[in-house]
């Protein structure tokens, strides 16, 4: 018999039911919060979902967008990341406000407001946007052990599966082990971008020229799939079901005073977390304007093809390398959260609880036969193609996580005082409008052939 974790009275809150497992119930509540002592202390003790979200926003569907946009089009798409960070930072808080306030997941949430049918159809499409994300995972996995390992494409792609065994055994240790583990692999990716900014030597004015919105990012049809594909990397949905449950991993009073000191230490995280995941990913759209747009490699949009000019183009050593083991580490970082995304969207959606293992290798088969296939078929070229794909696929699918999201904490009877003022909850809409609007114009350029 379901034992019920906490209680509250939900129908006054607006909410239809009880949830009487909490999300991701193992560690629920797990990690202490001081309620006295200085703010350090408590920044401290929130300090860890941020940077497991951010890992989202750093994956290796991020590299293939950001490199084919910076050697294709220089500095212009920097706009975009700094944009989708923006929109990501909003959108996150949105997340995390939904999770400590409303004690449930997005996944939950939607669960406990719509019907049935529409609740799986959700679930579904959330399903295709997780595989979609692990999709980019293995290939980048895949290649980056090519490139240090020599590993052919294919036996990299089956060698991905084993990650399920070092997944389950740091998450049996603790989520503060999973959470430093995170941590130290983005520690690698930021130095390793540190380097490749040094020694691209990128020219200042022209980045933040960039930093400019430009009308040519719409009108230009291979710009704006591009644009699309940063957009559905940057701004990942699934992340926005994984940021509402991990932050009720603290053991954060109850109370409306515990909830707005939680809600206000969470953002902090997640902001900081975010501007770091900025950085990485405007780095990568920089090392590749500066080393191949400038340099007649406009067409270079494959990873290992910018592993193989970057120090011949730059003049350096290592700079191949490392950006190798970043690849490596990101894709490490993102399969973390991708198994724990899954987790929670199944069990929030439709209450099926299914053993960790059994749910990463599942969703771990899905990303696997895509791949292999078409990386026998059509080798490395196939592959970044489908990392691109991947990334719009993350995209359109973001609509129907980001439109519940600003639904639900927008509403003052589930909310209460903690509902969206107006100025967020505008924000938030003209947010989800821009995304929904450059979708449409993204499947009638697919569709219509242009």
């Amino acid at each position: 018999m379901i034992k019920r974790l906490f209680h509250r009275d939900t129908h006054e809150l607006g909410w239809r039911s009880d949830i009487l497992i909490p999300s991701l119930p193992e560690v629920f509540s797990s990690i202490k919060v001081p309620t006295h002592g200085s703010p350090w202390r408590k920044i401290l003790a929130f300090t860890g979902p941020g940077l497991m979200v951010a890992v989202g926003y750093m994956d290796p569907g991020n590299w293939a967008t950001d490199i084919a946009g910076g050697a294709k089009f220089g500095y212009t798409l920097l706009a975009v990341i700094f944009i989708s960070n923006i929109f990501a930072m909003v959108l996150q808080h949105l997340s995390l406000k939904l999770g400590i306030v409303a004690e449930r997941d997005l996944a939950q949430a939607c669960r406990d407001n719509y019907s049935k049918p529409v609740t799986i159809v959700l679930w579904l499409l959330c399903e295709v946007a997780i595989a979609a994300c692990d999709l980019a995972e293995v290939i980048g996995s895949a290649i980056a052990m090519n490139l240090l390992f020599g590993i052919p494409l294919a036996i990299g792609v089956l060698i991905t599966v084993l990650d399920v065994l070092i997944i389950l055994f740091f998450q049996y240790k603790g989520f503060r082990y999973i959470e430093s583990i995170v941590a130290g692999m983005i520690t690698i990716i930021f130095f390793c971008f540190a380097y490749e900014i040094i020694a691209s030597k990128p020219e200042i004015v022209s980045i933040l020229g960039g930093l400019i919105p430009k009308p040519e990012i719409v009108t230009n049809p291979g710009m704006l799939y591009i644009a699309i594909g940063i957009l559905g990397a940057t701004v990942m949905p699934h992340n926005l079901y994984l940021h509402s449950s991990i932050v009720q991993t603290r053991a954060y009073e109850r109370t409306d005073e515990g909830k707005k000191t939680a809600v206000k230490f969470a953002t902090l995280d997640s902001t900081v977390a975010l501007l770091l995941a900025f950085f990485i990913n405007a780095a990568i759209l920089i090392v590749a304007a500066a080393s191949f747009h400038s340099s007649g490699y406009g067409d270079v949009a494959d990873i290992m093809d910018a592993y193989k000019l970057l120090d011949p183009v730059l003049g350096v050593t290592l700079a191949g390398f490392l950006f190798a083991v970043a690849l490596l580490a990101s894709g490490q970082n993102s399969t973390l959260t991708g198994t724990l995304a899954g987790q929670i969207v199944m069990e929030g959606f439709i209450k099926l609880r299914m053993k960790p293992w059994k749910r990463r290798l599942i969703t771990r088969l899905i990303a696997i036969t895509p791949a292999f296939i078409i990386t026998i078929l059509y080798g490395e070229k196939g592959t970044t193609n489908l990392l691109i794909l991947s990334q719009v696929i993350l995209s359109i699918q973001l609509s129907f996580a980001v439109v519940p999201l600003v639904i639900f904490t927008s509403n003052k009877t589930k909310m209460g005082k903690f509902a969206n003022k107006p100025l967020l909850k505008y924000s938030a809409w003209a947010i989800s409008i821009v995304i929904i609007v450059f979708n449409v114009i993204l499947l009638f350029q697919t569709f219509s052939g242009e």
